[in-house]
């Protein structure tokens, strides 16, 4: 039978409107909503946990960002060289960036982010109170989205992101009182929705179910829920359906679309037809010259970004001799090529690790911290590869045409 869903009343203590009560089938839900860098919000929790002593604490995280804010020393065990094996360098960076940012204006109000979150976790444990993680796998919620973002949607993003870091922006705790209000944070996920609807659904819109269908599943009949501010609204909406059917596909990564596997297949063996045929019908030395370019377009442009990424000289070496093989195979590119060879070469120091979210907010910063520079010895000789191709097989092309 489906839930019901009063309106949301106000609890017997005097409570700030981010925290909203649910009677749901005899249970009682009080749903706080949260700035993962205010200290307000970190006062908030702990009030509303020593007040309502509830049965049960969920909270909106998973277990790997739960061990990382617990320990702090999640970059220190970094394994770089398995994340690039797995192929999830973009993923981490995009983590990597989005720390950085939260950290940057925490730091503005004196608190690291997610602190409500552990003190949410804190004050259950003084309590003796269970506690329930329910957000969804961060690495899952990451590969999601980065399948959901088109191409092109890809590139705005990353820009985006890396803008952010260069930001100014300064953060008051009268401004995020603000920020928390249902209208503006409507505002801003109507927003959000119309510029990116892939990103909104599979950070946001999935989320809300997760975490909706989490808390639901928790013991106890008095429940207090930590989630971020912008989840408070979807929730209560996926808190009166029912939504378990959703559960497996919004937990399991997508396969990549078998058109994507053929495109990456067709194009290098077009290359190759093209090359084969020119040598039938134009003659071996045409077909010889259109080889020689291809090394050429591809291997100078990726060199030239790992020059640029002030990469060991092995790793320049490297990226000229890797780049028009990776070129014609879409198993794996240049650039993990390339970032594996930095990170064998000149491995990031326990230091670096420990500082990489601070280095990243600075341009020397990038080539000084030896994690920043494998990023850039994946990305800089990556889009010198990519651009050699488009090069290489016009002229390719071209001489057959």
């Amino acid at each position: 039978m489906p839930a019901t869903f009063p309106a949301a009343v106000t609890p017997a203590h005097s409570y700030p409107p981010d925290v909203q009560v649910i009677h749901l089938d005899g249970r009682e839900i009080f749903l706080v909503g949260t700035a993962h860098i205010s200290r307000h919000s970190v006062d908030l929790v702990r009030q509303v946990i020593a007040n309502e002593a509830p049965d049960c604490v969920c909270i909106e995280l998973d277990e790997k960002r739960y061990e990382s804010l617990s320990q702090r020393k999640r970059w220190v065990t970094l394994n770089i060289k398995e994340i690039i094996y797995k192929k999830q360098l973009a993923t981490l960076l995009v983590n990597l960036i989005l720390a950085s940012y939260q950290k940057k204006l925490g730091e503005q109000l004196g608190v690291l982010p997610g602190t409500e979150l552990l003190e949410a976790a804190r004050a259950a444990e003084e309590q003796g109170v269970a506690i329930a993680l329910c957000d969804r796998d961060v690495r899952i919620t990451m590969r999601r989205a980065w399948h959901a973002t088109g191409f092109w949607k890809k590139g705005y993003l990353m820009a985006t992101l890396m803008a952010s870091l260069f930001e100014t922006t300064e953060l008051t705790e009268e401004k995020l009182t603000e920020l928390r209000s249902t209208d503006v944070l409507s505002e801003l996920m109507e927003e959000l929705g119309a510029a990116m609807p892939q990103l909104k659904r599979v950070l946001i819109d999935e989320r809300d179910t997760f975490l909706a269908e989490k808390i639901k599943a928790a013991t106890g009949q008095r429940l207090v829920a930590v989630v971020g501010a912008g989840h408070v609204t979807g929730i209560k909406a996926a808190l009166t359906e029912d939504r378990s059917a959703r559960m497996a596909e919004i937990s399991t990564i997508p396969p990549v679309s078998p058109v994507w596997k053929i495109i990456g297949w067709a194009i290098p063996i077009c290359i190759i037809l093209a090359i084969t045929a020119t040598a039938v019908h134009k003659g071996s030395a045409l077909a010889s010259a259109s080889i020689y370019y291809w090394i050429l377009a591809n291997g100078i442009p990726s060199a030239l970004g790992a020059l640029l990424a002030l990469a060991h000289p092995i790793t320049i070496i490297t990226a000229f001799v890797a780049a028009p093989i990776t070129s014609l195979t879409p198993v794996i590119g240049a650039g993990y090529v390339t970032a594996f060879v930095q990170a064998m070469l000149q491995p990031p120091l326990v230091g670096e690790f420990e500082s990489v979210l601070t280095d990243i907010l600075t341009v020397r910063g990038w080539w000084r911290n030896r994690l920043l520079k494998v990023f850039l010895a994946f990305l800089l000789p990556g889009f010198g590869s990519m651009i050699g191709s488009v090069l290489g097989g016009y002229r390719i092309f071209s001489n057959l045409f």
